[in-house]
């Protein structure tokens, strides 16, 4: 149910030897545990500054998006969506000679971000992190960059722990307002000055990305092609356990399709939120299911509103929604 995303041959980039453990300032090298803490402490890595760093890695950040304008946007970006951009506004504006802050999907060689040679700044989304909160990690990547020299990638490293998170950068009162592309040619403003090193990432990139269209009607609902069906996934910002209720009492009066020959095939979460998915015809363009899912966001609405103890049919309904409930994050 979750997208094929873009692969690459190139090297993930690795922490530099430079790279920072996420002690309590930030400031330490990276030791063994067992070792004398560099603070000069007279304690063991482990039990000093060690220990932040290691809470920084273990904790996980259930929704690392929550409070960000377009939290199910950010989720479908980082779980969902092959190629896509979003014009970041952030606090206080744009750094002198920063023209502008994109987010990116996915970025060329899998770099985490990118400051170009206009000194624009693209923010990698789809990367693996380091610590347990995606947010924090994104943040310094992002501050890296806006600092970055012009025309070079910001390499991968461990963020401190005490460092900002998004929510402390981006402007809460902003837009995210993702463009899906067909394709990764945003990459490359000028495609016949890459080098042969992105030109064959943009390849790989592009015939593994599946086509995918999000709707305009509703929130965070994405339209993709398949082989063999279209299927249609819609990230949810209800309370888990209230959006299954509502999807079962849809689900047990034959209302949870949209529209004839598409059925509620079951849901995964990530980051936090649900994600219910819906199998289309292989005919059923994004378009054609705009209004069916207009009416379909009516028809939860009012089950959500529902305080009523589940009837049998709707217990069943939900036990089969959660059998098929899987977890991406």
């Amino acid at each position: 149910m979750a997208k094929k995303r873009p692969q690459t041959t190139a090297k993930r980039p690795q922490p530099s030897d430079g790279a920072r453990a996420a002690g309590a300032d930030g400031d330490f090298p990276v030791v063994g545990a067992r070792e004398p803490c560099p603070c000069g402490s007279g304690r063991r890595y482990k039990a000093c500054h060690g220990r932040a760093a290691a809470h920084a890695v273990t904790e996980l950040v259930q929704r690392p998006f929550e409070g960000l304008p377009g939290e199910g946007d950010w989720v479908a970006l980082r779980e969902l969506v092959p190629a896509a951009t979003v014009a970041l506004p952030l606090k206080g504006g744009l750094p002198e000679g920063v023209p502008s802050v994109t987010l990116a999907t996915v970025l060329p060689m899998a770099w985490p971000a990118l400051r170009r040679d206009d000194g624009s700044v693209l923010l990698g989304l789809q990367n693996d992190t380091a610590s347990g909160d995606i947010s924090r990690d994104l943040a310094d990547t992002l501050q890296r960059a806006l600092t970055a020299e012009p025309g070079t990638p910001v390499q991968a490293r461990r963020a401190p722990a005490d460092g900002p998170r998004l929510q402390d950068l981006l402007d809460p009162e902003g837009t995210f307002e993702p463009v899906v592309h067909p394709g990764f040619e945003f990459w490359v403003p000028e495609a016949e000055n890459a080098s042969p090193e992105v030109t064959a990432s943009l390849e790989r990139a592009n015939a593994a990305a599946i086509p995918t269209v999000k709707l305009q009607g509703v929130d965070a609902a994405y339209w993709c092609e398949t082989p063999d069906k279209n299927h249609l996934r819609w990230v949810m910002p209800y309370p888990e356990e209230r959006l299954l209720d509502g999807l079962a009492r849809l689900h047990a009066a034959g209302r949870s399709g949209l529209g004839e020959g598409t059925r509620l095939v079951g849901s995964f979460r990530a980051h936090g939120l649900t994600v219910p998915v819906w199998d289309l015809p292989s005919g059923l363009g994004a378009d054609d299911i705009e209004k069916p899912a207009a009416e379909f966001a009516e028809r939860l609405t009012a089950a959500l509103a529902t305080d009523a103890p589940l009837t049998p049919d709707e217990r069943r309904a939900r036990g089969g929604l959660t059998n098929r409930q899987v977890t991406l994050s």
